[in-house]
């Protein structure tokens, strides 16, 4: 089988940060698949595993209700890996409009106080495997990691030969 593109990224340079993961076209608009790489792959611990699903629950949430966004969240959800999102959006969202969405969405999640969203038996089918703590732990790290991003270019730096 042919490798996909996303297994060319060489995950042994890859930093923590935002980057287009690829984009497709669907009838005349694009959905533009972003990764939202919150750790260093084979170099930092992946997130912990309620961490993740709560960050998943929480972060998706507050996007699909976003007042200028929501609608074009098309998905929010965490990689295998555990080292971070993926994200997609339609193409009514520019690129400059990503890096803010980001600090905003990891600055509600690292301050929430409330029920985590869907975490209920009905809502969920693994209602108790989360932790706010985590959660807002890890938001706060990659917050930090996003305030100081200077590449805005969100192309990935380092593939595979």
């Amino acid at each position: 089988m042919k490798k996909i593109d996303s297994f060319n990224v060489d995950h042994l340079e890859l930093e923590p940060g935002i980057y287009i993961s690829r984009v497709d076209t669907l009838g005349d608009h694009q959905l533009i698949t972003y990764d939202i790489r919150m750790t260093a792959p084979n170099d930092e611990p992946p997130i912990d595993l309620d961490g993740i699903h709560t960050i998943e629950h929480t972060g998706a949430t507050w996007l699909r209700n976003h007042d200028q966004f929501g609608d074009e969240v098309i998905y929010f959800g965490p990689m295998g890996c555990r080292t971070g999102f993926y994200l997609i959006l339609t193409d009514q969202v520019s690129h400059a409009d990503i890096l803010q969405l980001m600090k905003d969405m990891f600055e509600y999640i690292s301050e929430y106080e409330g029920d985590i969203p869907g975490a209920t038996a009905q809502d969920c089918g693994n209602f108790e495997g989360h932790s706010q703590h985590w959660a807002k732990y890890y938001a706060k790290e990659f917050l930090e990691r996003l305030e100081n991003l200077s590449d805005t270019s969100f192309e990935y730096q380092a593939y595979n030969e």
